[in-house]
């Protein structure tokens, strides 16, 4: 296989990525076609439909090995489940899917036609390999959903200052508070006085969480 395409997101690194699609729907970011692939007749009809399924890869998470189980980050990093039986990027060949919102197609004279989506859960940069239209069938009702339903009291209150959120354009601000929301940290990792750092659209957003409240303390331009 080769890609397709490769997408164009805020995140230049896999910290603070939102942990499924459509998480957060604000977040926008660009599908851009590789050339061999920019001919407007592979998506004719692609409009119609409103969400659309990317198979893409890991490619941060590639390994010359894999392991039967992984630890989820949401079960607290302790419990081991199998491989198969979670989303971990950690996998025998590193594929992913998300079905993310499908906004807008456009063309743009040097990348021809252009997918632009929200609710994306990629990095910067990823490959992404095909991409197929979400249909009706793809909904189940009566779906249930394993260790997802448990532990989903994560999200946090966000504070920043008018200063801090004025030095982010104004179109991502609210992709960045959905994605600050989720509490970007791994779930053992629980150090009031720790300062983390999510690179962000260029920028350096460091932020601390305590009781339940997630505190921006500096946005800087990211070096």
């Amino acid at each position: 296989m080769e890609p397709i395409a490769h997408i164009r997101s805020a995140f230049p690194a896999k910290f603070g990525i939102p942990r499924q699609a459509g998480l957060v729907p604000d977040l926008v970011a660009s599908v851009v076609f590789e050339p061999h692939y920019r001919n407007p007749d592979a998506i004719r009809g692609i409009e119609d439909f409103s969400h659309i399924w990317l198979i893409w890869q890991f490619s941060a998470a590639i390994r010359d090995d894999w392991r039967p189980t992984v630890r989820p980050p949401r079960l607290g990093g302790e419990q081991r489940l199998g491989v198969f039986a979670t989303r971990s990027p950690f996998r025998p060949n590193p594929i992913a899917l998300s079905s993310v919102r499908l906004l807008e197609v456009r063309s743009e004279p040097d990348l021809g036609p252009v997918l632009v989506v929200g609710g994306a859960d990629l990095m910067d940069g990823t490959p992404i390999f095909d991409i197929k239209p979400y249909i009706a069938a793809d909904l189940h009702t009566d779906a249930t959903f394993g260790f997802t339903t448990r532990n989903t009291d994560y999200r946090v209150q966000v504070d920043i200052s008018d200063e801090l959120i004025a030095r982010v354009p104004e179109k991502l601000r609210d992709g960045l508070l959905g994605v600050l929301a989720e509490d970007p940290r791994p779930a053992y990792q629980d150090d009031p006085e720790r300062n983390y750092g999510l690179g962000f659209a260029g920028l350096n957003v460091r932020f601390r969480v305590a009781a339940g409240v997630l505190t921006v303390v500096e946005i800087e331009p990211l070096v």
